[in-house]
């Protein structure tokens, strides 16, 4: 009997009893593999002794103020790291991630980020600037306003008629979308003309902001952008006065082989979205970082960000954060995060390149996704009906191991994929033991269709 609401309430769920490193272990003994760090969260592993440290430290002072009365160090030392730790690409000093806004979750820092760029621009007399452009097969988030932003048809399908209206452009899914005659580039550059003939269609004086995840993360698998995508994408926003919104709640942190994954595409974003890794799971934490210039548009107009929530900023959580940043730092967890991505890459390769269900093995560092398809030189996807991914889950969990599978890739209904996201720490040896297990399941699961 449970009296908890979950999320699925035809499924009765293990009832976990600890972590240790890179392993989950249930009530009844059954160890866990945790290859995708419950959803790309738990970048340390589980058991971190010097984050349940700051964590007890940070109660002993001081458990919850709110913002409407108080700062607290641990909130202003997270937000001065975060800002040091932050890449800049540019000349002009305006346009640095200078100030840093405290919530809870991804979605809450997307929120947060979609009612910030509206106050701007009415700060600054741009009151037509309504209308907000993100990409098909995009994830933002569960509450209305980023789902509203979301280009996942499938999670937005039940509450349509609550969401605000938003236009969406192609994904960058080189996969699927780049066409055989075309070069990386020229893709990227295609991709830029719709974006700005999309700008241009819905008059360049009304669009707000364009939002990306700079990986994009559980709806398409772990897609990075192709070669100068991201670059022209920012030429297109300076050229019209758009606001560039990259969400790195999923891909950021450490997940791709640097802190922030803007990094690894030269280009100056004037929002980040940061979330899931910031905290590891240790505390929920989140934070949207923005440009000094979007700071001083509310300083210098009303002086006041009409948006706040109960936890904004709470304390414990902060002190959790920059714990987490201190292991990753002092223990330097991202440097090797690179060759552990292209580790596991060529560990899956080795034994999933000719399987005929197998349409593309992708990713960024320890982000990788995993393409199943019926036909692999057509790329036709299974019958949704088969509910493929689900069963590599359930076959990987019964066999050891946890991983992040989704179906409606390719449009929100077809198209299976797996994602699969290890916490920083984990080892070769456990490498080899998530590629030999998802692999097995995979395989498990096609000869039993």
């Amino acid at each position: 009997m449970t009296y908890l609401f979950h999320r699925n309430s035809t499924k009765t769920f293990p009832l976990v009893e600890t972590g240790d490193g890179c392993w989950m272990i249930d009530r009844s003994g059954q160890r866990y593999l945790d290859a995708c760090g419950g959803a790309a969260v738990s970048g340390l592993g589980h058991r971190s002794g010097r984050v349940i440290q700051a964590i007890q430290d940070q109660l002993q002072h001081l458990a919850y103020a709110h913002t409407s009365f108080f700062s607290t160090a641990a909130a202003e030392s997270l937000a001065e790291r975060l800002v040091g730790l932050a890449p800049f690409f540019g000349s002009d000093q305006a346009s640095r991630l200078e100030r840093v806004f405290i919530v809870s979750s991804g979605s809450e820092a997307i929120e947060a980020a979609i009612k910030l760029a509206r106050q701007v621009a009415i700060e600054r007399g741009e009151h037509n600037r309504t209308q907000i452009i993100a990409r098909r097969q995009s994830y933002h988030g569960n509450t209305l306003g980023a789902l509203a932003v979301s280009g996942n048809a499938a999670r937005r399908k039940l509450f349509d008629g609550f969401l605000f209206p938003a236009h969406h452009v192609s994904p960058c899914y080189a996969y699927r979308g780049m066409r055989p005659d075309e070069t990386e580039t020229e893709y990227s550059d295609r991709l830029i003309s719709e974006f700005e003939s999309a700008v241009l269609e819905i008059g360049p004086e009304r669009v707000l902001a364009f939002f990306a995840e700079t990986v994009v993360g559980a709806t398409l698998g772990a897609v990075p952008a192709t070669a100068g995508y991201f670059q022209g994408i920012r030429r297109i926003c300076d050229r019209y006065g758009i606001l560039l919104v990259l969400d790195e709640v999923m891909c950021g942190m450490g997940r791709t082989g640097s802190l922030f994954a803007y990094e690894q595409e030269n280009v100056q974003p004037d929002m980040v979205t940061i979330a899931k890794g910031l905290g590891a799971g240790y505390q929920p934490v989140a934070a949207l970082m923005v440009s000094q210039r979007i700071h001083d548009a509310i300083a210098q107009g009303s002086g006041a960000f009409q948006h706040g929530q109960t936890y904004v900023g709470h304390p414990v959580a902060c002190a959790a954060a920059l714990a987490v940043l201190d292991v990753m730092q002092q223990e330097q967890l991202v440097l090797p995060v690179h060759a552990k991505g292209l580790r596991l890459d060529q560990l899956l390769r080795d034994r999933l390149d000719h399987h005929p269900a197998i349409g593309d093995i992708r990713g960024r560092g320890l982000m990788v996704g995993i393409e199943l398809v019926q036909n692999r030189l057509t790329k036709a996807p299974f019958d949704p009906a088969a509910r493929v991914h689900a069963k590599v889950k359930q076959h990987a969990m019964e066999h050891g191991l946890l991983c992040y599978p989704m179906g409606g890739t390719i449009d929100g209904t077809s198209g299976d994929h797996v994602l699969l996201a290890p916490p920083l720490i984990v080892s070769n040896d456990e490498l080899e033991m998530i590629a030999d297990r998802i692999s097995a399941s995979i395989s498990a699961v096609i000869e039993a269709l």
